[in-house]
């Protein structure tokens, strides 16, 4: 990581590092992300298999500077898709110095695959047992009491993402455990994607909301145009899905239903990048795009 090192810095008090936020689909990894950074960089639904890429999220201190990287959930690949996305699962293993694994209080006890994971991780590994809030006190040691067979974690900390619970603690065990080094990004940076790639993820949320069974899992969204001027950013996003029908489900009758997501997504837009967004959006079928190495490729994967 030594060449992503762009800003020198003297003080030698100075802690800076990479997280890795790692667990199954659903369990809240993205909405802690969200918390920790302070901003609403990954997208977040209640279905799973929400989050496609690694995303970092870059949080800066006078004295410190970490940099999360949110996941996608670990699951067995049945598309090339999912095998792109647990390759950036990997890859954020590989170079974090500290690990995050997120589990929630009414996961199924079958995370050996995981434990299988961490086998080979140096990094200090802590166990956040989320939606807490959910739960009572004897559920929740039940949890822990299991956990703390299961493997050796530098410490299990039950929490609730949602209501900001113990994040502050997991904030400064994360501190803690970070060596001393310069940061590795500038100190504005709040994360390393593109502008278009958040515009994509907040159409793609509206899509994950808006719509049931297959097709979220069948859509993704590309960004073909991005013009900002001081007053307005226009925007022309491509809708990708796999069939013909799919198409004719996103756009719905008459366009009602696409225009809904239009509208959801045009708000929100608005809301991140502080200015009035011009928002057109079409719907292109690629068939079978999830199986392509050369789609997904161009797609970011």
């Amino acid at each position: 990581m030594e060449e992503n090192l762009l800003i020198p810095d003297n003080n030698p008090q100075h802690r800076a590092g990479f997280v890795s936020i790692i667990g199954k689909p659903n369990v809240g990894k993205s909405t802690l992300m969200n918390q920790m950074v302070g901003e609403k960089l990954s997208i977040i639904t209640s279905k799973a298999q929400t989050t496609r890429h690694r995303i970092m999220g870059i949080l800066n201190g006078e004295d410190h500077q970490i940099v999360y990287s949110d996941t996608p959930g670990i699951i067995e690949p049945m598309y090339a898709l999912h095998e792109s996305m647990m390759r950036f699962v990997q890859s954020s293993l590989e170079d974090a110095d500290v690990v995050l694994w997120v589990t929630d209080i009414y996961e199924k006890f079958d995370e050996d695959q995981i434990v299988e994971k961490l086998k080979g991780i140096e990094a200090p590994v802590f166990l956040l047992i989320n939606k807490i809030d959910l739960a009572t006190q004897a559920e929740t040691t039940e949890k822990i009491e299991y956990w703390a067979e299961k493997f050796d974690f530098k410490e299990i900390i039950p929490v609730s993402a949602l209501e900001n619970f113990n994040v502050e603690k997991i904030f400064n065990r994360i501190l803690e455990n970070l060596p001393f080094h310069p940061p590795y990004f500038p100190k504005d940076e709040l994360t390393d994607k593109p502008e278009k790639f958040f515009a994509a993820e907040i159409i793609r949320e509206k899509i994950f909301l808006n719509y049931k069974q297959e097709i979220p899992y069948s859509a993704e969204v590309v960004i073909e145009s991005f013009q900002e001027t001081e007053e307005l950013i226009r925007i022309r996003a491509e809708i990708m899905v796999e069939r013909t029908s799919q198409k004719g489900i996103i756009i719905g009758k008459g366009g009602e239903a696409l225009k809904k997501v239009g509208i959801a997504a045009r708000k929100d837009l608005e809301t991140f990048f502080g200015k009035q967004v011009f928002l057109e959006q079409y719907v292109k079928v690629e068939d079978k795009w999830r199986a392509k190495p050369n789609k997904l490729k161009r797609f970011g994967y």
